[in-house]
């Protein structure tokens, strides 16, 4: 049997303490597989982008377990789990979060950059994965001077271009048209998810709905549901 991308156990997160304590993520069990785009929708506050967050290495949970590719990774300690978001993970957010005074090439390159890659190689690297999502011609350029879809272009190469295991992606339509957005996630499916790779996008887009292999629901912290296929 092969071992699952994601397998997350028994996953409770709130905030607060006493009279203010709010759970946020109640009792949820999960299994990913490589070669997959999964769906996690539901409505706004019903634990989506916390469970994300958690699953990906930035948020702790209070209890449960996260295992990805056989390591627990909420047993590693900062250093190493720094390491695990860096080598492991790419995150596309939902607002880009590009360096407005980076050119496009630079953005696509800073995972390279952070891993002590040289300057130079970095920046062929990002040119090819910008080549692959369709910006060569705008590599040179600051993000200012790109559209919503093309920003958003920029963020996906920035987010594959050391390679990642699993691809993360928040709300990735939530500041696109509808046309646009089909089109960014039929990309992603297309050109970007592989045998090798897990794909996770937190979306409460119906007009994607076609592209999931599976939908996970969430209602009030809890998994209420679970759909294969559109």
């Amino acid at each position: 049997m092969s071992i699952p991308a994601i397998r997350a156990r028994a996953l409770v997160k709130w905030f607060g303490e006493g009279s203010t304590k709010t759970l946020a993520i109640r009792d949820v069990n999960l299994d990913a597989a490589f070669g997959e785009m999964l769906y996690i929708v539901g409505p706004s506050g019903s634990g989506k982008t916390t469970l994300l967050s958690i699953l990906s290495g930035i948020l702790r949970p209070n209890e449960g377990s996260v295992v990805v590719k056989g390591q627990d990774i909420w047993s590693l300690d900062d250093d190493a789990l720094a390491e695990f978001r860096l080598n492991t993970v790419g995150f596309v957010f939902q607002d880009y979060h590009l360096f407005p005074r980076l050119t496009t090439a630079e953005n696509a390159a800073i995972p390279l950059i952070l891993k002590r890659r040289p300057w130079t190689e970095s920046l062929d690297v990002a040119r090819h994965y910008l080549e692959i999502v369709g910006l060569a011609e705008r590599a040179d350029l600051p993000p200012v001077k790109l559209s919503g879809g093309e920003q958003q272009r920029v963020a996906i190469a920035r987010a594959i271009v050391a390679e990642p295991d699993l691809l993360i992606l928040d709300e990735p339509t939530a500041s696109l048209d509808g046309e646009t957005g089909r089109r960014i996630v039929e990309f992603v499916r297309s050109h970007v998810l592989n045998e090798a790779r897990c794909i996770v996008i937190v979306t409460h887009d119906s007009r994607i709905a076609e592209f999931a292999d599976r939908t996970i629901t969430m209602e009030d912290g809890r998994i209420t549901g679970e759909v294969r296929g559109a």
